[in-house]
């Protein structure tokens, strides 16, 4: 006759049970004696060997979505880690939470890790997207270039020294010579806050982080120039990955495929995104659309803002570099004023 299993409780074969135990009792040493022996055979659990990765992120930041969908459908499990988010009030929460080891990787563009690399922090970047603003006028707006702003009020997301407001600075300059800061007046504000003013006609043109953008097209704004057109026109490769992942040196020490290992998870939901539709269902609560219209150009420029495959070119990442310094100074770059060695990850 078999046995399932043995306890100190119950070593009698499953049938007949003996009469002066309680059934009840038989059967949960029976379950016990199972878990052992399934225990013994399978040795260490797999999961007590698989390296966490704990990811600060904004709440309602768009990295979000790729997350979810690594976690989703098993891609860093796939890859050898498990991913864990832990969602934060605001960027700056997360950076901190990165510093105080709370966290492993944060999100942010790599002109701050460079400024902080400058300053004797060891973060590295794992490239991530290439999504980047632009410029956007009422549907009714008679402007059709930057030069029709002059005396016009732009409203501003990210402060003077935002990365699109600079390049769109030396674009104008170089096209039509004049400097967008000393002919137009400008208001700067919080993504949300430029957002609602643009809706409203209180400015008459807009810059605002990609995803507002997004929406703000759906709602029939009208693009005036894209920050990757401006890009292009100034000798800028525009398919540099200018947000990523951020892990400290120290970290991948300790783990030393991680970078690789993220990088590979991060592009296998990548290509899901791009290629199936139905994949962006379980983020639609997220994405925060009112409507269809809002949601189908959200997907769009998601999708458009996925940078080649590979590591950042380093000299194209220095002629970019370049025009930051000039324009930012060192309110943007600090004491960076040149490209850290070592700041890009190598993820191939």
């Amino acid at each position: 006759m078999k046995y399932l299993g043995r306890s100190d409780r119950c070593s009698q074969p499953i049938a007949p049970c003996p009469r002066r135990r309680p059934l009840i009792r038989c059967a949960a040493a029976i379950v016990l004696g199972t878990g052992a022996l399934l225990a013994s055979l399978s040795g260490p659990s797999q999961a007590a060997d698989t390296p966490v990765l704990k990811a600060a992120v904004l709440k309602i930041g768009t990295v979000n979505w790729e997350l979810d969908t690594i976690i989703r459908n098993g891609f860093d499990e796939a890859h050898g880690f498990k991913l864990e988010i832990q969602p934060y009030a605001d960027n700056g929460a997360t950076r901190v939470a990165l510093e105080g080891g709370e966290a492993d990787m944060a999100v942010a563009d790599w002109i701050w890790v460079a400024r902080q690399r400058a300053a004797g922090k060891d973060y590295v970047f794992v490239p991530y997207s290439k999504a980047v603003g632009g410029v956007v006028v009422p549907k009714d707006s008679t402007a059709q270039s930057l030069a029709d702003l002059k005396g016009k009020k732009i409203g501003i997301a990210g402060g003077p020294v935002d990365k699109s407001w600079l390049i769109l600075r030396a674009y104008s300059e170089k096209e039509f010579g004049f400097d967008l800061a000393e002919e137009t007046e400008q208001v700067f504000g919080a993504p949300p806050l430029i957002f609602k003013t643009a809706l409203n006609s209180e400015t008459d043109a807009a810059i605002n982080f990609w995803h507002f953008l997004a929406k703000m097209k759906a709602s029939g704004m009208r693009e005036l120039i894209s920050v990757d057109t401006a890009s292009t026109a100034l000798g800028l490769n525009p398919d540099i990955p200018l947000l990523g992942y951020v892990l400290k040196e120290s970290y991948l020490a300790e783990n030393p495929q991680m970078a690789k290992a993220l990088y590979q998870a991060s592009r296998d939901a990548k290509e899901l995104l791009a290629t199936e539709d139905s994949a962006w269902e379980p983020l639609r609560d997220q994405m925060n659309v009112s409507n269809e219209a809002q949601f189908e150009t959200l997907r769009r420029d998601f999708r458009a803002g996925t940078p080649p495959a590979g590591n950042v070119d380093e000299d194209d990442a220095a002629t970019f570099y370049s025009l930051m310094v000039r324009l930012g100074g060192s309110k943007l770059i600090g004491e960076a004023h040149e490209l850290p060695t070592g700041l890009f990850a190598n993820v191939e």
